[in-house]
């Protein structure tokens, strides 16, 4: 603990009238520090997901798009034949899809020929939705989990508040404060990461 109190003597010089996170993190029990160090894990993760997230819709998002451009242009000359070897987009793969079936289901009825055309390109497009949203399940289960566990860091902190009442045999608020301010940082975490 006094390596990383050197590494950060700015952080720890703080007024004493303001709260300090890193004093308040160093003075916590072990528990408490490992709650409140996978949770600002957590919250970083799910910031990097988010991040990459965003960047690789945008690229996705401008691929689609020239491939609709040049999807409407040959559609309307019916020169479809070389869209299907480009199925480096979700939109050429859904199109793809959809010319697969037709190719599969020439000579039916009309309807039974478009619910299957349907059918094709649904399954691709949820196919496609599963492909982008691979990573945003630990979004939903940080956003669920996080504060749950930042409140079972409040706890064991309240607890050892208890512990040094007993100890000290002493209920001021000088023996009880500390460890209660370090156990709502570990909630306020908590909430933070979720959030």
């Amino acid at each position: 603990m006094n390596e990383l109190t050197q590494l950060v003597p700015g952080l720890l010089s703080l007024p004493q009238d303001r709260v300090n996170p890193v004093r308040l993190f160093l003075d916590a029990d072990i528990v408490v520090q490992l709650v409140m160090a996978g949770l600002l894990l957590a919250s970083v993760w799910v910031w990097m997901i988010i991040i990459s997230f965003t960047l690789r819709m945008g690229r996705v998002q401008k691929r689609c798009a020239s491939f609709e451009e040049d999807f409407w242009a040959k559609a309307e000359g019916r020169e479809l034949g070389g869209l299907k070897a480009r199925g480096d987009t979700p939109s050429a793969r859904v199109i793809g899809a959809g010319l697969s079936e037709l190719e599969l289901s020439k000579g039916r009825p009309g309807t039974a020929l478009l619910e299957r055309i349907a059918r094709g390109m649904e399954s691709q497009v949820a196919e496609e939705a599963d492909n982008l949203a691979e990573r945003l399940n630990f979004l939903a289960t940080v956003g669920a989990v996080a504060p749950f566990v930042g409140l079972f860091g409040t706890v064991w902190g309240i607890m050892n508040s208890f512990f040094q009442i007993g100890a000290q045999q002493n209920s001021s608020l000088a023996v009880v404060a500390p460890g209660i301010s370090e156990a709502l940082f570990a909630t306020a975490i908590g909430l933070f990461a979720a959030i």
